[in-house]
């Protein structure tokens, strides 16, 4: 059965996109973004404007609102099992034609991994007029780096609102 993505998280005010691939498992039933409990996104932002995390969806996704910051995923919809973005098959992006010419003000798109990146550079490409940014990705999975690490390269966000 295919995943579907959600809508864009997204208004006329959003400076900067947050790209991830694909909402994982947990996310899809919680129908939220990054609602994988172990994921580290929701608290990389919070850390960002030293706030202290909250659990409501609806606060979380006021934060973004807030600070110009629009998230949506490069897909719209694919196959696999389980969370991990090495297992999506039969993938279709979403439309970012559409999305870009009713958010204006985006002028720097952040991927949130590295395959999260190559969806993009296949299926859309990047445009001269945007700035791209690869960041690490929140996920549990990504082991490599400490969550301090993380914030601290999520930091180059607070440069582009």
């Amino acid at each position: 059965m295919p995943k579907q993505a959600f809508h864009p998280i997204a208004d006329l005010n959003s400076k900067i996109l947050i790209l991830g691939t694909m909402p994982g498992e947990s996310s899809i039933k919680k129908q939220q973004y990054y609602g994988h409990g172990a994921n580290h996104f929701w608290k990389i932002i919070y850390s960002l404007f030293e706030q202290p995390l909250s659990q409501n969806y609806e606060e979380r996704k006021q934060l973004l609102a807030i600070n110009s910051i629009a998230l949506w995923d490069v897909l719209e919809s694919c196959e696999g099992k389980g969370s991990s973005d090495s297992n999506i098959k039969n993938e279709k992006p979403n439309d970012f034609v559409t999305f870009y010419s009713e958010h204006p003000l985006i002028k720097t798109v952040f991927l949130t991994s590295g395959k999260a990146e190559k969806f993009y550079d296949k299926y859309i490409g990047k445009r001269k007029d945007l700035e791209y940014i690869l960041l690490p990705s929140p996920s549990p999975q990504n082991k490599w780096k400490t969550f301090e690490e993380k914030v601290q390269e999520w930091e180059v966000i607070l440069k582009h609102l």
